[in-house]
């Protein structure tokens, strides 16, 4: 069954009290999400095939992917949220992620 009006907007209203934004930097942020992924998508097979050969196992193509494609997305993340006027949201949840990443590392 399809979502009526009232729920879209219950979902944008819980992302607008989540995130603190306006109903705009919400779509902004969204688009910038968007974004990210269909160009990461996009890049994926040429940027894999400029480091991999062709009959490379899938195992290693995965592992490619991950090592290279995971930050690229990031770093179009934070690209394309500044294109649409929102740096300052990926960029504290860039540092929100990271930190949390740095707390929970190896304990040495």
């Amino acid at each position: 069954m399809a979502a009526s009006s009232g729920e879209q907007t219950t979902v944008l209203g819980r992302l607008q009290a989540k995130w603190g934004l306006t109903w705009w930097r919400v779509i902004a942020v969204l688009l910038a999400f968007s974004l990210a992924g269909s160009t990461t998508v996009l890049l994926k097979t040429p940027v894999t095939g400029l480091v991999l050969a062709p009959d490379t196992p899938q195992w290693q193509q995965w592992l490619v992917y991950l090592v290279v494609m995971v930050p690229l997305y990031q770093v179009l993340l934070l690209g394309y949220g500044t294109l649409l006027g929102q740096y300052a949201f990926f960029r504290s949840r860039w540092r929100a992620v990271t930190s949390r990443l740095s707390r929970h590392g190896p304990e040495a």
